[in-house]
């Protein structure tokens, strides 16, 4: 239907086939028209996508790989595209889909890293079976450092045990020392504990029945003594030698009879003759006595105490 505003008539016109035909075919170009001119934009899209994955997927293994210079392994490097296609076919499906990660895109990237994987794995493994190692030996060598600490307290307690014993030895020989000290401080240090005085007739040396009978009283208590000395003193009426002669007969008759009896040691014997000599600080009678006389003493030390 068309409209004359000329006339300011209105002229209403039928359609012919032939117009409608040619209006059906440009819509029809027209909506093809847009139809290919939206893929292509949506293309572009998904290409610019694409782009930037493969610019940050760059970006990223150039910033791990500059972190891991100082490592002692080398980087990983990122794999490059040829071109745009990247090993696809050049066609609208593969244009399409370009843009999206397929299994080729994702192996290609991430068998260098199941590869490296792997590898951290067997050094893993290799670093856990050194650890291993050494604490074997650490703890043998623990061990072996116990043992010796052990035997040297075992070896430091028989030391104090030795030492010990070493003080008490120490003390006794100590106390042992005093007491040879004292003995040798006391072993000329003799004490008078009893005397016996034989007289004799003038002119006579033979010992009487009482004679004898007091020397075997004096004789019978030092069976058992010791640390002992016999001091025999002769004395004789007369002058000079004559009686210094006298006197030395009575005193070996005295003597003879100790050692043939009661078998006392001549070296416990001390004999002095005196003849008509008198002994100083002793006091003397008024008159000496006729005839002679020996004193017989026993001396002790403090030694016989001790024993």
């Amino acid at each position: 239907m068309r409209i004359w505003a000329a006339t300011g008539t209105i002229v209403r016109r039928e359609s012919s086939p032939v117009g409608l035909s040619a209006l059906g075919l440009l819509k029809g170009r027209f909506e093809m028209k847009n139809c290919i001119f939206l893929s292509m934009i949506f293309c572009m899209a998904f290409a610019l996508s694409a782009w930037a994955q493969d610019n940050n997927t760059s970006s990223s293994v150039s910033t791990a790989a500059s972190q891991t210079t100082q490592s002692e392994r080398e980087p990983l490097t990122a794999p490059k595209a040829a071109n745009f296609w990247d090993g696809d076919d050049p066609n609208l499906a593969n244009l399409v889909t370009h843009p999206f990660a397929n299994k080729k895109y994702v192996l290609r990237y991430t068998v260098p890293i199941r590869d490296r994987v792997n590898e951290l794995d067997e050094i893993t493994a290799e670093n856990a079976n050194r650890i291993k190692d050494v604490d074997g030996r650490s703890q043998k060598g623990l061990q072996l450092a116990s043992e010796k600490v052990n035997l040297a307290d075992q070896h430091a307690s028989d030391a104090g045990t030795k030492a010990q014993s070493a003080a008490t030895a120490a003390t006794q020989a100590s106390t042992n020392v005093t007491s040879a000290e004292r003995m040798v401080a006391n072993i000329d240090q003799y004490k008078g504990t009893s005397q016996t005085e034989i007289q004799f007739r003038p002119g006579q040396s033979v010992l009487s029945k009482s004679a004898k009978d007091a020397l075997d009283q004096m004789a019978e208590s030092l069976n058992s003594q010791r640390s002992y000395i016999i001091e025999v003193r002769g004395f004789s009426s007369g002058h000079g030698q004559l009686a210094i002669s006298s006197s030395q007969k009575m005193s070996e008759s005295v003597v003879r009879y100790l050692v043939l009896n009661h078998q006392i040691p001549l070296f416990r014997i001390y004999v002095t003759n005196l003849g008509n000599a008198s002994v100083a600080g002793e006091q003397t009678s008024a008159k000496p006595a006729r005839g002679g006389r020996v004193e017989v003493n026993v001396l002790k030390n403090d030694l016989s105490a001790s024993n």
